[in-house]
């Protein structure tokens, strides 16, 4: 189903929150370059699932950006759930593409949310498809990005709350624009909890407290309670009404974000040949050569693993018998930025020493 443009009720967000936007440098949002891992926990304590948050420096049509990954799952009540975001965030916070996964499966009833957000243009383009059961929605939403600005995401959002947990100060009338869950233009705010002590393990630790709240124009708002450590790793997450707490179970080493990517190396191991070894020479450079480049190529684009950990925990949790058909719908929901034809080039392969062999000759 596809909708057209909304008539926008017009929002602003706050001049407090574009100077906020604006006063970010690259330094800055280089010291949130880490990875999160909480687990989720029930009040009585016990572990229901886990937590992460991912954000590394990659490019996004050959400018560089910001790739974030965040991917929860567990169960609440005996009953799998999960989210995942993956996005590519700009330099100025802004969400250049966005896949957001939402699912809950009960015993009778499956309910499955995807939403593919995407700058094209001068505009937002949202596609949503909502699977309750056997019956698929699919809904398509524009919005004019010159009625966008300081529009943040769920994405952009995980990079704003490590940024105010490192400066310890968060402005007065902190207001952002963002989508409800019905895909509406509402406001997104933030307030200053202060510090104060949290248990970590048998360590008491300093945290900085920050609430954010998205309204919405035809439900009640929904609220986030995080805590910070000094240097913006994520010690605690709660949703106000929800059942869980996320939580840090150990003090975490901290990775810069100038810090340098380690070179691959790649150990060499004897090989014995009867063949000639001038060919096992080409074998083994042209071996290494293309390992070098496939590590180089996955180091480059974090976003294959997480693309792939999120389809392999759901196939596991679903264990659908038709694995094809069930990965032809997983994938069918995100729709592609690129033009088809142009997503698919030539690649090399590993040549063995028999059609080295016959290419000599």
């Amino acid at each position: 189903m596809e909708e057209p443009s909304r008539e926008v009720t017009r929002l602003d967000a706050s001049r407090e929150a574009l100077q906020f936007l604006a006063s970010i440098g690259v330094k800055e949002l280089e010291q949130c370059l880490f990875a999160d891992s909480l687990v989720t926990v029930s009040d009585t304590g016990r572990e229901l699932g886990e937590f992460s948050i991912t954000v590394q420096k990659v490019t996004y049509d050959n400018e560089p950006c910001y790739h974030v990954h965040a991917n929860s799952h567990g169960t609440i009540d005996n009953i799998p759930c999960g989210t995942s975001i993956t996005a590519y965030i700009s330099r100025t916070l802004e969400t250049l593409e966005q896949n957001h996964h939402e699912y809950v499966t009960l015993q009778d009833h499956r309910l499955d949310r995807k939403s593919h957000m995407v700058q094209q243009g001068d505009k937002l383009l949202v596609n949503k498809v909502i699977t309750e059961r056997e019956e698929v929605k699919r809904q398509t939403f524009t919005f004019p990005l010159s009625s966008l600005e300081g529009f943040v995401s769920e994405a952009s959002n995980l990079l704003i709350l490590r940024i105010l947990a490192q400066r310890k100060r968060i402005p007065e009338n902190m207001v952002f624009l963002a989508l409800d869950v019905e895909t509406r233009i509402s406001v997104s705010s933030y307030k200053e909890l202060g510090m104060k002590q949290q248990m970590l393990g048998q360590e008491s630790v300093e945290v900085f407290g920050i609430e954010r709240t998205v309204a919405s124009a035809e439900d009640v708002p929904a609220t986030w309670r995080c805590c910070f450590l000094s240097d913006g790793h994520l010690a605690s997450r709660v949703q106000v009404g929800s059942p869980v707490t996320m939580r840090l179970i150990q003090l975490p080493s901290v990775i810069r974000g100038d810090d340098k990517d380690d070179k691959p190396v790649f150990e060499k191991k004897p090989l014995v040949w009867e063949e000639d070894m001038q060919l096992c020479s080409k074998f083994l450079d042209r071996k290494e050569e293309l390992e070098a480049d496939h590590a180089s190529y996955i180091r480059h684009h974090p976003e294959l693993k997480a693309l792939m950990a999120d389809f392999l925990q759901f196939l596991l949790l679903r264990k659908p018998d038709d694995v094809f058909s069930f990965a032809a719908d997983y994938f069918a929901a995100f729709s592609s930025r690129r033009n088809p034809g142009s997503s698919i080039q030539s690649s090399s392969v590993i040549q063995t020493p028999e059609t080295l062999r016959n290419q000599d000759s």
